[in-house]
């Protein structure tokens, strides 16, 4: 298929409201409340000479796209919005939010523009939009605009996070430009003028749970509203069904036809469509907690969390500040504007839990809260049901289901990599190498867990011991990591209040729980200078060493229990990556293409196409071997983390 023939259906922008603007004023758009309408018609403000950085053939083949068409002239005419598709229907979404933990009213779409609906050859339904085509009414003061950094890594951490499994929402290309805007990229006073782009994202759908927070009544805090809140509730009561019918109906058809959603639609007692509420509900919980839980094993790092950024089928949705962890830190906050650290690698389950309430709340007009509240336990038991079972993959433990013991393993071996700063990715990756032991007394086995070295077999368990520990980052980077993220004389005032007035931290923006993990921050950071390199190494070994016999120990379990070691092995590496994006990665690619070289972008993409395997470094460094420079730089994709890129971090300036 081509692109100038995509079957267009656009089932979202006919079914629910929209907002009346005379077609002449479509370019001329300002901000506004909108409201009673669930989309805004708006047309993609043009680029000044658009160019193909990068396309994902996979995630183009989902609209039946082939790499030949990527090269065609009209392909960056088409999706940099500079044309329109024949069929497209162009319009921006409006949706509220809360924004670290308060509610900030009407938000939207204020970069991304809906193309519509394609349906491609398999009657699939994919939504097309183009983030960064310009502004529309719910882009507030900003212009509708995103950068060339920003757009690389939303491009490259879409299409990374499909390759690792994990649900997501897909990107088929990023296109920059000669159109220029100017960005201060921390915020410190210092504007420079970037290139605008725009990355082309695919999904099911985009719609989020912040879509049905734009009936919410005055918060008591912000003093804001959603935009379609009115005092009688009349709108509420007219677009509420509407939408969940709609949603239920399109994305979730096996509910809408177990609950005959056909005849439900008409029913005159709202009272009717309580279990369909009910059970659509339950199942947007159960994806979240799952595609949580795959973020807490590959250890991927959101960075915003706000209500407007959960997807309300439970995938990946909109990359901006995001990391991978490079050392394990369970405190770990990839986003340099989040000051309190709410939304560090640690707190995401709880966080996601929270937002889960909060869209209970938002759709409480047609299903009662205390119904869906009920609800929320379903979280905790997938997200602790799908964790545990891929952190035990991680560890190769396959025949025997150890329980509260595995779970007591797992834990005891995060701890070990966080006290000894130990990669997160690597470290798993270097455990396949460890040798299922095949023929140990009990006896043995209690005497290496209790630290007289590693329980595998001889050399290769000895080898991965050091492996380990000559990867280790420094006490000195420790405790520059664990220092608190408030200037001391900010968080002995902000003690201080506590004392006195806990309540009063709220309006500072902290809590006594902040406070405290603070604090104990400090601390940790003033034992970790008066460590000396010595005393880390000999701490080091002692607990690398009783961390792997007991995992050793364990493992003869599995052996005991006629666990194939090449089964194991298999399953280990093709569930821990051995690539995976770190900042620096997609940092180089992002200096050399603001040189207006692609090259490392579409290399890159090609290594997270392929994040499993041990031979795709080697593959990409032969297609560059006349570049010295790219081979070296291929091949250490999983090595240490540059000792400047130790300092790269990440705002929401894009």
């Amino acid at each position: 298929m081509h692109f100038a023939d995509f079957r267009f259906d656009n089932s979202s922008l006919h079914a629910l409201p929209v907002e009346f603007v005379p077609d002449d004023a479509r370019l001329v758009q300002s901000q506004r409340q909108v409201k009673g309408a669930c989309w805004s018609p708006i047309k993609p403000e043009p680029l000044k000479s658009p160019v193909l950085v990068a396309a994902s053939l996979p995630c183009l083949g989902l609209l039946d796209l082939q790499a030949a068409q990527s090269e065609d002239p009209s392909f960056v005419e088409h999706f940099s919005g500079n044309r329109l598709l024949p069929g497209s229907e162009t319009a921006a979404h409006c949706y509220a939010g809360h924004q670290f933990g308060h509610f900030s009213g009407q938000l939207g779409d204020g970069a991304a523009i809906y193309l519509g609906e394609v349906l491609n050859s398999q009657n699939e339904r994919w939504e097309i939009q183009l983030k960064g085509a310009g502004p529309t009414p719910y882009s507030r003061t900003a212009d509708g605009r995103k950068v060339l950094r920003s757009s690389i890594r939303e491009f490259l951490a879409s299409e990374a996070l499909y390759h690792l499994g994990i649900p997501t929402t897909r990107a088929g290309c990023v296109i920059t430009s000669d159109s220029k805007v100017v960005r201060d990229m921390f915020y410190t006073g210092d504007p420079k003028q970037e290139r605008c782009s725009v990355v082309l994202r695919v999904a099911p759908t985009f719609f989020r749970f912040g879509s049905f927070e734009i009936f919410k009544p005055t918060d008591s805090t912000t003093g804001r509203a959603g935009p379609s809140f009115t005092k009688d509730g009349a709108l509420q009561a007219q677009m509420l069904p509407v939408m969940l019918n709609h949603v239920i109906k399109t994305y979730f058809p096996g509910l809408w036809d177990q609950h005959n959603g056909d005849s439900l639609q008409q029913a005159s007692d709202p009272s009717q469509r309580h279990a369909m509420y009910l059970d659509f509900f339950r199942e947007v919980v159960r994806r979240t907690a799952v595609m949580v839980a795959a973020w807490q094993c590959v250890g991927f790092c959101h960075g915003v969390l706000n209500t407007d950024n959960m997807s309300i089928i439970g995938v990946t949705l909109d990359y901006g500040p995001y990391g991978f962890l490079d050392r394990y830190d369970p405190g770990y906050v990839c986003n340099h504007s989040d000051d309190s650290g709410r939304y560090d690698y640690q707190s995401q389950p709880s966080i996601c839990r929270w937002n889960c309430l909060k869209l209970a709340e938002a759709i409480q007009g047609a299903l009662p809260l205390s119904k869906a509240k009920q609800e929320l336990e379903i979280f905790d038991q997938e997200f602790d049901r799908c964790y545990w079972a891929s952190m035990r993959r991680k560890l190769g433990l396959l025949e025997v289901d150890g329980g509260q013991e595995d779970q007591e393993l797992i834990t005891d071996l995060l701890q070990v990599m966080h006290d000894t700063g130990a990669d997160f990715t690597n470290t798993f990756r270097r455990l396949a190498s460890f040798s299922m032991p095949t023929s140990h007394s009990q006896g043995e086995q209690d005497r290496q867990a209790n630290g007289a070295g590693p329980s595998g077999s001889g050399h290769e368990s000895t080898a991965v011991e050091e492996q380990l520990l000559n990867n280790l980052a420094p006490a000195e980077v420790l405790a520059k990591a664990a220092k608190p993220r408030l200037p001391i004389e900010q968080l002995q005032f902000l003690q201080m209040l506590a004392g006195k007035d806990p309540a009063i931290l709220a309006q500072f923006g902290a809590s006594a729980q902040m406070i405290q993990a603070e604090i104990e921050r400090m601390n940790a950071a003033a034992k970790l200078q008066s460590v000396t390199p010595d005393q880390k190494e000999q701490n080091d070994r002692k607990a690398w060493r009783g961390c792997l016999a007991r995992y050793g120990a364990r493992l003869h379990r599995e052996a005991e229990a006629g666990a194939d070691p090449h089964k194991r092995v298999q399953t280990m590496n093709a569930t821990n990556p051995r690539y995976i994006l770190r900042n620096w990665i997609a940092q180089q690619a992002i200096e050399k293409a603001e040189t207006g070289d692609y090259s490392e972008v579409r290399r890159v993409l090609k290594l997270l196409e392929h994040p499993f395997s041990d031979d795709i470094a080697a593959q990409i460094a032969e297609e560059s071997s006349n570049d010295e420079a790219a081979c070296s730089r291929t091949l250490l994709y999983d090595g240490p983390v540059p000792a400047w890129a130790a300092a790269l971090c990440v705002s929401c300036s894009s």
